[in-house]
């Protein structure tokens, strides 16, 4: 078996391993895939979701009375009034519920675009 390793050393040599001591590569080629693995995940996940963030806290900031949203549990209203932190709903006739703005994830009507396209309607006639 001895014999079998004594044979295959100047093989290896041949192969251009590299001498002892001194290193493979450079530090930047050991790198590389952890910067490359880095870009990937920046481009896929984290700018995307800083994106939507800001155009929730957007939407957040540019909630009318009036305006017809939904939440987070599904409960369809019409913004009664609006605090700091809390949006009043309306949900029935005589239904209000209080929400966290935060809770709100969709703005399905918005007064403004009514506005507009009742102005339009009126140009138009």
């Amino acid at each position: 078996m001895n014999s079998l390793f004594n044979s295959l050393g100047p093989m290896f040599q041949l192969m251009g391993a590299p001498p002892q001591g001194e290193p493979g590569g450079s530090a930047f080629m050991s790198f590389l895939p952890l910067i490359a693995i880095i870009g990937i995940f920046y481009f896929l996940i984290i700018r995307p979701q800083s994106k939507k963030q800001k155009e929730t806290q957007k939407m957040l900031a540019a909630l009318r009375k009036g305006d017809k949203v939904i939440t987070i549990g599904g409960i369809h209203g019409v913004i009664q009034s609006i605090r700091e932190n809390t949006v009043i709903l309306r949900v029935d006739e005589n239904t209000k519920l209080e929400f966290n703005r935060s809770a709100i994830t969709n703005v399905t009507v918005n007064t403004r675009d009514e506005k507009d396209n009742e102005s339009e309607d009126d140009k138009e006639e």
